[in-house]
């Protein structure tokens, strides 16, 4: 899988349109040392064994109007070869001068989607326990003032398409400070929110047989 973690850097001050590159690689020796930790830090997980076998990662394009610097994972979770159960995008944002309500210099980014089944969905209580998801698996790295969102879509199917099932997703959009200096926990907290979501269990915790699918006597 790719593994470049290129960045065009955005000078402070600048407003970087979406079409914003350089025409040569930044120079990683010209990056703050604290960034250049944490891009280092995403290529060892890019490089490294699978966190777990359903899971992918790559490198992707980072937003280059968030922070000076920035760089950014997608990942994607397969329940099989064919079933991607979830997605997601991790963004690292760095910015040496800091921001209002961050702490540090530092700030991540998430979202993750995947699909939900209907019962499920329709559970007043998903939203708290999908952020509490989150939280548990951030709060032995320690973090800082998350923020986010989580949402329940319905997609209905009209016209011709009028017997196609109703799909349902969940979809949790956060971000918050780590306290720390090794972002690893941080990306791995990240990943085991998405397997979660996708409905995969805990490493080392067998997933229950889906007795749904089993013939009636």
């Amino acid at each position: 899988m790719p593994t470049s973690l290129a960045r065009p850097v955005v000078p402070a001050g600048a407003v970087a349109g979406p079409d914003m590159t350089r025409e040569t690689p930044p120079d990683p020796a010209a990056e703050p040392a604290p960034f250049r930790r944490a891009r280092d830090t995403l290529r060892r997980i890019l490089e490294g064994d699978p966190l777990r076998p359903e899971l992918e990662l790559e490198d992707m394009p980072a937003p280059q109007r968030l922070a000076p610097y920035a760089a950014a994972l997608a990942g994607s979770v397969c329940r099989d070869a064919e079933d991607i159960a979830a997605t997601g995008r991790l963004i690292v944002l760095y910015d040496p001068a800091g921001r209002d309500g961050w702490t540090g210099g530092f700030r991540m980014v998430a979202y993750i989607q995947a699909d939900l089944e209907p019962d499920i969905a329709a559970d007043e209580l998903i939203g708290g326990v999908a952020w509490s998801w989150l939280t548990e698996a951030l709060e032995p790295v320690g973090y800082a003032d998350a923020s986010g969102t989580v949402t329940r879509a319905v997609s209905e199917s009209f016209g011709t398409k009028g017997g196609d099932p109703s799909a349902t997703e969940l979809e949790i959009r956060a971000s918050w400070s780590p306290t720390g200096t090794d972002l690893t926990g941080h990306v791995r907290a990240w990943c085991e929110v998405m397997c979660m979501a996708a409905g995969l269990p805990p490493l080392g915790v067998s997933a229950l047989p889906d007795r749904s699918r089993r013939p009636r006597p």
